[in-house]
């Protein structure tokens, strides 16, 4: 599915901003600038879809977005080092957790790493968030075309996995690599009911 119809719906700074729940939501997740607002435009194959930059911490709400008319994307802030005011930050912590723990339309979690920084202190704490409260979610390592060599791709997936339990799909928005599987896993996602 390299091509979905798909368009912005809202965006949403507080939970009563939030769209009905009709439709399945997967949640993307990361640190600033891992690659999310990318990884859903080549995922529904619409460039500029989700706004994409290079300066860390441009989404600041939450994003929503209805695609092929089955699922809800839906684009959350980053975590970690951002170039926005220290409030605007801190503000963000309880909208997204209030967003993982009360959405019932929720299905799954697509948790982002930079495949060249694998697990950071903050990416660990938002698993175990997840498991704690009982949220399925999926490993996405981004940015894979920036590892040259065989070795590197190897060594990173060798550090990605070392805390178990979990698949990786490594992706790059430059090769398309991942794209087929990330839409396997959306496929295989049970819908919960809102």
């Amino acid at each position: 599915m390299q091509s979905a119809d798909a368009r912005f719906i809202m965006s949403a700074v507080a939970p009563e901003q939030y769209p009905r729940e009709e439709l399945p939501e997967l949640a993307f997740l990361g640190r600033s600038n891992v690659g999310k607002s990318t990884l859903l435009n080549t995922l529904v194959g619409k460039k500029g879809l989700a706004h994409t930059s290079s300066t860390p911490g441009r989404t600041q709400a939450i994003n929503f977005f209805r695609v092929a008319e089955k699922w809800m994307f839906v684009d959350l802030p980053g975590y970690g080092f951002a170039r926005v005011p220290k409030e605007i930050t801190r503000s963000w912590k309880p909208l997204i957790e209030d967003y993982l723990r009360n959405r019932q339309a929720l299905a799954l979690s697509f948790v982002l790493l930079d495949a060249r920084r694998g697990w950071m202190e903050m990416d660990l704490d938002l698993r175990q968030w997840l498991e704690g409260h009982n949220r399925q979610y999926a490993v996405i390592a981004t940015k894979f075309d920036k590892l040259k060599t065989q070795k590197e791709r190897h060594q990173s997936l060798a550090n990605l996995k070392q805390f178990g339990g979990v698949d990786i799909i490594p992706f790059s928005a430059v090769t398309g690599q991942g794209v087929r599987e990330i839409w396997q896993t959306i496929s295989k996602t049970p819908n919960p009911t809102p």
